[in-house]
C-alpha cells in the first residue's frame, strides 16, 4: 500500500513532463515539415568541396 503512496505521484510527474516535452516541442516548431526529411534523403547535394570540371580547348594527346 505505501508502494501506491510513491508510486502514482511519480507516474503524473512524469506524465507531466512528458505533456511539457510535447508542448515544448509543438510550439518550437518540431512538427512543422513532416515530409521535409523524407525528400530530402532522396536527393543528392553536391559535395561542398566539390572542384568544377575544368575542360582545355586544346585535345590532349
Amino acid at each position: 500500500m505505501t508502494n501506491l503512496l510513491i508510486l502514482i505521484p511519480v507516474a503524473l510527474l512524469l506524465g507531466l513532463g512528458g505533456l511539457m516535452a510535447f508542448l515544448w516541442a509543438l510550439r518550437s516548431g518540431q512538427f512543422e515539415d513532416l515530409d521535409g526529411a523524407a525528400h530530402r534523403i532522396l536527393f543528392d547535394d553536391e559535395p561542398i568541396n566539390a572542384k568544377p570540371d575544368i575542360k582545355k580547348d586544346t585535345p590532349s594527346s
